[in-house]
């Protein structure tokens, strides 16, 4: 069977990246359709057979994929997959929407339904700034985004949703059942040496800097209890947080994934305020033996074990931050245990689980 894999785009490696990633280590002779890609910032894709739609001329002029987001449904439709018999999607935005060729069989990963369209509305025109005099036409455009999404998930004969959070937001959006595969974490992560419990100092948080993720909360936190906090990563938030952090905070910029095992190994513990509808990070950290403390929101409550791989907090404020640090002070926690606990979603379970569904799904489909 010919398989072709699509992603919604691919401007840089990150966590919906790592799936499309196992998805070429699956099928290394599968083309990757998307819309616009970046390559030389794509890690272990780089090299892998990219297939961009029309809209990368665009994309090499203006730098930014999200602005392009209204013209990408029209450009996934004319991906021309004819003689595919297989096709996977990737999809948290428009990769789903695809047109799959007559007798084709459509599984997506999905992410989650698109964010921008159902839930982000006001967060993504005050994220990318569309003036005011914009705006009216951008939310008819996301309204028209909405319709074209319920319409596609008619084209996918099954979904699988990366946490319990985003099935349930499928069933919801869609009206569909999906099966729960969680994203993989790399087995360098579960290779790595172990820190001791001396060797480990201070907290660390790490992630794309973007408004909703709320690294501002821990960044108050730490000033108001004077902790050593190190904050990882790059984006459109950088400047304004960096403003806000005190002499106990450290903002490191971009960090390369060769670097990542031995950052978590030697942080006290991961701290997550934001609502990811699943994630990597905390399965990257527990994999390198540190606990999590994060928000009881969203896909962590499927790969964090209370009091045992970590602990919960219930409210995006700096009160419920600092009480869940205070709590964290008193517990102890074991790293192999952690480790131990992350093992279940390794590279090698997802590609097998991951398999398994494609498979399962063609057989049902081509002999029905």
């Amino acid at each position: 069977m010919r398989l072709a894999i699509i992603a919604d785009w691919l401007p840089t490696f990150g966590g919906a990246e790592h799936v499309i990633a196992e998805l070429h280590a699956l099928w290394p002779e599968a083309p990757i359709f998307t819309t616009v890609a970046r390559r030389g910032h794509l890690g272990p894709l780089d090299h892998a057979d990219i297939r961009v739609s029309r809209l990368q001329a665009w994309y090499r002029l203006l730098k930014r994929h999200e602005v392009l987001l209204p013209w990408m449904p029209r450009a996934v439709e004319a991906m021309d997959l004819r003689g595919f018999d297989v096709i996977v999607s990737s999809s948290h935005a428009v990769a789903k929407g695809i047109i799959p060729p007559s007798g084709a069989v459509h599984v997506c990963y999905c992410h989650t339904p698109m964010r921008y369209a159902w839930e982000m509305e006001e967060e993504y025109l005050r994220d990318f700034r569309v003036p005011q005099i914009l705006r009216r036409t951008v939310k008819r455009a996301l309204k028209g985004l909405r319709r074209w999404d319920m319409t596609t998930a008619r084209r996918v004969d099954r979904f699988i949703a990366n946490s319990k959070t985003t099935q349930e937001r499928i069933a919801r959006v869609y009206g569909r059942e999906s099966t729960v595969i969680p994203p993989p974490v790399q087995e360098r992560f579960l290779e790595a040496a172990l820190p001791g419990a001396a060797d480990r100092k201070g907290f660390l948080a790490i992630g794309r800097l973007v408004p909703y993720k709320r690294f501002d909360l821990l960044i108050e936190a730490a000033n108001a209890l004077r902790l050593p906090l190190t904050i990882a990563g790059t984006g459109r938030d950088f400047s304004r947080l960096k403003a806000l952090a005190g002499p106990t905070v450290r903002m490191i910029g971009f960090v390369p994934d060769t670097d990542l095992p031995e950052l978590y190994g030697h942080a006290r513990a991961l701290l997550l305020p934001q609502i990811e509808d699943a994630g990597v990070v905390p399965l990257e950290a527990q994999a390198c033996g540190t606990p999590v403390i994060a928000l009881r929101r969203g896909g962590v409550l499927d790969t964090v074990q209370e009091n045992r791989t970590g602990i919960f907090f219930g409210e995006q404020t700096v009160p419920a931050i600092e009480e869940a640090l205070g709590r964290f002070e008193r517990a102890t926690f074991d790293a192999q245990a952690i480790r131990e606990h992350a093992r279940a979603f390794s590279s090698t379970t997802f590609r097998e689980r991951i398999l398994h569904a494609v498979d399962e799904t063609a057989s049902a489909i081509m002999h029905a």
